[in-house]
């Protein structure tokens, strides 16, 4: 998820490249062709072009580091993978979780024990510190020197590979569907060769998908507002409303629509509490980000604009990560398709 973040303090030094962190002990030609043998039938090497980069990895990377970013999808989708061994840091956290255990998986991964900078995430000098050989970030502002980030070029001088999660090259969420999540999970899967394992979750995510697509197939789209519970983005009273990206496609999949879809080009609409509660809102789907009480926010809501049908009819429900880019969106179609069309399912 991209929101606004403070600036980081700008870069200080040049890089200082440690021999240590990029050489490698010297093996004999035998040896050589033994290790390319075993590298060829374990599936590598593996090549991504990811952003207009091309990313070669010779094995599956052991030292993962996952970029904060406002997001949880790259550690969620780690973790769906059974990938949770090879992360030596993770600044990502949603604090719950639609899947059982999920939150608590997340919790207890190892931090690096890392100061953040003023952008919540992993400076440059910490980053290298911590030795990576794959680091994960949502967009490209976690590889943007300006911002105090190690570059994916400095990382690449390290031995470290690096990744920007699909729709992250321009830092634009708003075209994002639910493919992308699959193309997550794709990627990770080519990257640490365990595509079998990707392409059974992404295969289930699609029947399950398909089952309530066919169920609330020719019902009545209800218009659906989509906001986060408590967060502030902008500058008037509802600056969470989700008016693009994914989790339009998820509404569509559920059989609904949203209700601020036009209200802005981006990933968000900033707007007026007048633009809110002159709007027919038939639904309410409030995300929790780090709030343990999404359900009173909802409420809050729904008393605050009386004149809603969500609020004549008291039409919500609270997701979290299922929402947005991951392994779970099949969740978030489910429930929200079960609010709006309850005699269908």
């Amino acid at each position: 998820m991209s929101m606004k973040r403070p600036a980081a303090t700008a870069l200080a030094a040049t890089l200082c490249l440690l021999t240590a962190a990029c050489g490698s002990s010297p093996v004999d030609k035998a040896g050589d062709e033994t290790t390319e043998a075993a590298a060829s039938k374990a599936g590598y090497p593996v090549t991504l072009d990811n952003c207009g980069q091309k990313q070669t990895f010779d094995k599956a990377p052991s030292r993962v580091v996952v970029m904060n970013g406002a997001s949880v999808a790259e550690v969620s989708t780690l973790l769906a993978l059974g990938l949770q061994d090879k992360i030596v840091a993770n600044q990502q956290g949603y604090g719950m979780s639609e899947v059982p255990g999920r939150a608590a998986a997340i919790k207890k991964l190892p931090t690096g024990d890392v100061k953040l900078n003023e952008a919540y995430d992993i400076p440059r000098e910490a980053m290298l510190g911590l030795r990576p050989d794959l680091v994960l970030s949502v967009t490209r502002y976690g590889f943007d020197q300006k911002n105090g980030f190690a570059t994916r070029e400095q990382l690449k001088q390290v031995g470290a590979g690096s990744y920007i999660s699909p729709q992250g090259c321009d830092d634009d969420p708003s075209k994002m569907t639910v493919a992308d999540s699959y193309r997550l999970l794709r990627d990770m899967g080519k990257i640490f060769n365990v595509g079998d394992r990707a392409e059974k979750l992404i295969a289930a995510s699609e029947k399950n998908i398909a089952a309530v697509s066919e169920k609330v197939k020719g019902e009545k789209k209800p218009k659906v507002m989509v906001l986060f519970s408590n967060m502030s983005m902008g500058g008037n009273d509802f600056s969470s409303v989700v008016s693009r990206g994914i989790i339009n496609d998820i509404l569509a999949r559920a059989g609904g629509s949203n209700a601020f879809e036009d209200a802005a080009k981006t990933t968000f609409a900033d707007l007026s509490k007048e633009k809110v509660a002159a709007t027919d809102v038939d639904a309410l789907v409030v995300i929790a980000y780090n709030d343990p009480n999404p359900a009173a926010y909802a409420k809050k809501l729904l008393k605050e604009f009386p004149q809603w049908p969500a609020a004549k009819n008291n039409t919500y429900v609270t997701l979290s990560d299922s929402m947005y880019l991951g392994p779970s969106n099949d969740l978030a179609v489910e429930k929200v398709a079960k609010m709006l069309h309850p005699d269908a399912l």
